[in-house]
């Protein structure tokens, strides 16, 4: 139990001077009988119930102003604690979403893949900023950092490929990541970015846009998706979808760099379990807890504080018209 505010509770210190009073009250008004001899007093005379309860009144009216006092104090309860951490980490996650990424080496395809790894992957991170940009010949924000995940995955859901320009601008959608979060105020700077292809697009070269990461003090994790060798594309025929299988071309060379100008780490997906497991280890790359808070769930309790002085005040009432009744 806590209170509000407990500097109410210094009018308790009131009740000091209202016991006082009431004795002192109690000694002037009684009557004094002079007698020439006191013999017939001296016999023991069983005193009467009343004689015991005659001052409960006034102790009901006393315990009660002491219990105003208390529910102006405010009590309140803290029995629910829990503890939230805070990550520190703020994440742009550029997705690639190219038509290469409907091929379907990844069920049901790579780009269905990552956005079901990476809702997963934004899911674990409650405490987390997390933003979205994606890109393909050109590059926009899908989501800018934000903690409210529902309206992030909601935007994920809307990702298909053809929404912009086809081509593969890595070096763009690495700077456009770049720029919404380089101003973050978090410990922990990070990108994750996932991409089938090699840079074919954009006017920003992909290790220019890794060195403005370093400066920027930015992290990026690259992820090159794609079994090795070939893999099924569906092509739309008038007799329906066809495949093909298409050639794999990752420019690794390029995602390396990337990762290691900036300080992270390069990884390579061939399928849907290896993409869960790239996900899951930056996950625990990037666990650096840097504040526990602990915050109670404070409920107010004057109720019950307020119905115990309604029945007291009723109690005292009650006495003082009925078996303690006073003749005037």
């Amino acid at each position: 139990m806590i209170f509000a505010n407990p500097i109410y509770l210094y009018l308790l210190l009131l009740l000091i001077p209202l016991i006082g009073w009431y004795i002192w009250k109690l000694r002037k008004n009684q009557a004094s009988l002079q007698v020439s001899d006191t013999a017939a007093f001296d016999a023991p005379e069983a005193k009467s119930w009343k004689v015991y309860l005659r001052h409960l009144p006034f102790v009901l009216r006393m315990i009660a102003i002491a219990l105003v006092i208390v529910i102006l104090a405010r009590p309140q309860s803290t029995d629910n604690w829990s503890s939230s951490t805070t990550e520190g980490i703020d994440i742009v996650m550029a997705m690639d979403i190219s038509t290469s990424m409907l091929a379907e080496d990844l069920k049901p395809n790579r780009l269905e893949a990552a956005k079901n790894v990476a809702a997963a992957f934004i899911n674990g991170r409650p405490n987390d900023n997390i933003g979205l940009v994606i890109f393909a010949g050109e590059s926009f924000t899908q989501c800018p950092l934000t903690t409210d995940h529902a309206v992030l995955l909601n935007l994920f859901k809307d990702i298909q490929s053809g929404m912009i320009e086809d081509g593969t601008a890595i070096g763009l959608g690495l700077a456009n990541a770049v720029s919404r979060i380089k101003d973050s105020q978090a410990r922990s700077k990070v990108i994750i970015l996932l991409t089938d292809g090699v840079n074919n697009r954009g006017e920003i070269a992909p290790v220019m846009a890794a060195e403005i990461a370093k400066t920027f003090g930015v992290r990026v994790y690259t992820i090159g998706v794609g079994t090795q060798g070939e893999a099924p594309y569906p092509f739309p025929t008038a007799f329906g979808i066809k495949y093909q299988n298409i050639p794999v071309e990752i420019d690794e060379s390029t995602l390396k760099q990337i990762a290691t100008t900036t300080g992270g780490q390069y990884f390579r997906a061939t399928d849907n379990s290896s993409l869960k497991e790239i996900y899951s280890e930056i996950d625990q790359l990037e666990k650096t807890k840097i504040s526990v808070q602990e915050f109670s769930k404070k409920q107010e309790e004057y109720k019950n504080w307020a119905l115990l002085v309604f029945a007291l005040l009723l109690v005292e009432i009650l006495l003082r018209n009925t078996l303690l009744r006073n003749i005037p």
